[in-house]
């Protein structure tokens, strides 16, 4: 018998998909119980928002310098085994993270070598894991779903996963949270593993050499104004907007009076709102009109980020970080719904990686940036600035839309999302 879903769910229908989905799921829930403990057990080890930013910095900066050159590798490699090897070696990672912490022997400088590991790991992991996504679903109209549902999945576990880790940490310490992260990952393997997946060609010429598909896919990217626009303002607001998260233990103990707890009640808060904000677009038939989100979101996000840095109380805090988290969702999840649908098939890794460089690797320098400003003028300060450039780099985008709109009409035309190029079609 047939899968039958709901319309959010629709992606569901392709059997390949659907144990990608319960995998990630059940994976990324120890991930985020992981992310939230490492930062609290950084704070704790050395009270310093330097320390926090070091630390974000050493597992971006890989990041940052091997996803252009992962993503080639992407488009001439057999995607399923590269990621059973991520993931294996994600796990490997985790479990000498949680042997270190039960053995209480654990420094500072385990963490950031451990951080610089998992750089490298996700410099791979993260532009496969969103090309794959092509190849796991049945149905060409069910792409833009699927992608909806991974942002829903990261969220959810987002939701959870500080919630659990927050509860764990002040009751047993960090330990716990490193060991189920390890567990995890055996889910994403088995579903991996079970998969059923067609044979597929590799478009890329023999000839052609590493640093020369290298520029051909920079060139691509930047050298057409939809791509290069969206990436550019994903990487603005990764680079200034998104420090929120390593500075939140400040918060939630200077400025909040609270601990552990409420640090993960506020980065559940922030994944309640990118789940919302998944839902919504995985409920949408259509690509169509999802670049006026791309336009909006940045300027919601800067202005929540902007109540959170001057917020005293954790009801005010908590609907800041709901409205972060929502906005964030809204703009990388339309921009990579809109790439994933208008690239090259031949150059999707390639412009992948350059997506996981805007969206992830560019919080490394901000990461860096204002942890460094944090300890000279104050988180809340350091904040408030990030925001307003959100704001004004949203603005700057709306005032680009209409002219990219009329250079995306055609290649939704030519996909069947729309009829015809006419100037008075519904916009993308």
């Amino acid at each position: 018998m047939p899968f039958r879903s709901p319309a959010v769910f629709r992606a569901l229908r392709s059997r390949n998909y659907r144990l990608f989905f319960a995998g990630q799921g059940l994976s990324l829930i120890g991930t985020w119980m992981t992310q939230t403990a490492v930062i609290w057990l950084v704070y704790h080890l050395t009270n310093s928002a330097l320390m926090l930013g070091v630390v974000g910095f050493a597992q971006q900066i890989p990041n940052f310098i091997l996803s252009p050159f992962a993503g080639v590798f992407v488009d001439r490699w057999n995607r399923r085994p590269a990621l059973v090897a991520t993931q294996a070696l994600s796990m490997l990672q985790s479990l000498v993270l949680t042997i270190l912490a039960f053995t209480g022997k654990i420094e500072i400088w385990h963490i950031i070598a451990l951080s610089v590991f998992q750089g490298c790991i996700n410099a791979v992991d993260m532009p496969t894991r969103q090309a794959f996504v092509v190849e796991l679903v049945e149905k060409r109209e069910d792409l833009g779903n699927a992608i909806a549902l991974n942002s829903s999945i990261f969220n959810s576990a987002r939701l959870i996963g500080p919630a659990i880790a927050g509860v764990l940490v002040a009751a047993v310490g960090t330990t716990a949270c490193f060991a189920i992260d390890t567990v995890s990952y055996f889910a994403v393997l088995l579903g991996l593993l079970a998969m059923r997946l067609r044979p597929k060609a590799i478009a890329v010429t023999a000839k052609a050499g590493v640093l020369e598909q290298l520029r051909e896919g920079i060139s691509y990217s930047f050298g057409f104004p939809p791509i290069r626009a969206i990436l550019l303002l994903i990487g603005l607001v990764s680079l200034v907007g998104m420090p929120y998260t390593v500075l939140a233990p400040i918060f939630a103990t200077q400025y909040l009076g609270g601990d552990a707890e409420t640090l993960g009640f506020l980065m559940a808060a922030s994944g309640l709102g990118a789940l919302c904000s998944a839902l919504y677009l995985g409920s949408r038939r259509s690509v169509v009109g999802l670049g006026k989100f791309i336009a909006i979101a940045p300027a919601g996000f800067g202005t929540a980020v902007i109540i959170f840095s001057q917020s005293r109380v954790l009801w005010l805090s908590l609907l800041a970080m709901f409205i972060a988290g929502a906005s964030l969702i809204l703009q990388s999840t339309s921009g990579n719904t809109i790439l994933q649908t208008i690239v090259d098939e031949d150059k999707r890794g390639r412009v992948m990686s350059l997506y996981a460089l805007a969206f992830t690797s560019m919080v490394t320098f901000g990461n860096l940036f204002a942890g460094s400003l944090a300890s000279r003028i104050g988180a809340p300060n350091t904040l408030t600035i990030g925001g307003i450039i959100c704001i004004a780099g949203s603005l700057f985008f709306g005032r680009q839309l209409p002219a990219l709109r009329q250079l995306v009409i055609p290649i939704y035309a030519r996909l069947g999302i729309l009829q015809s190029p006419h100037p008075y079609q519904p916009h993308p």
